[in-house]
């Protein structure tokens, strides 16, 4: 991988590449500094979890009636 950051004084460029590269497929990039990659702070969500209340009180399970 071949990264140069340069000053351009005229519209135009050129550059040279790397033996290895030659006939194979290349991307090249060009943008300006400042207008890389953003970092932006995550939104922090709020995770909420809200579980079903059962009232048990006088609850028997019978296993027998379960296995039928």
């Amino acid at each position: 991988m071949v990264r140069t950051i340069i000053t351009p004084d005229r519209p135009s460029i050129s550059f040279d590449i790397p033996e290895q590269y030659v006939g194979k497929q290349i991307e090249v990039i060009a943008f300006e500094k400042e207008e890389g990659f953003e970092i932006k702070t995550p939104v922090k969500k709020k995770v909420t979890f809200e579980a079903l209340s059962i009232d048990t009180r006088g609850y028997k399970f019978d296993r027998d009636d379960a296995n039928e």
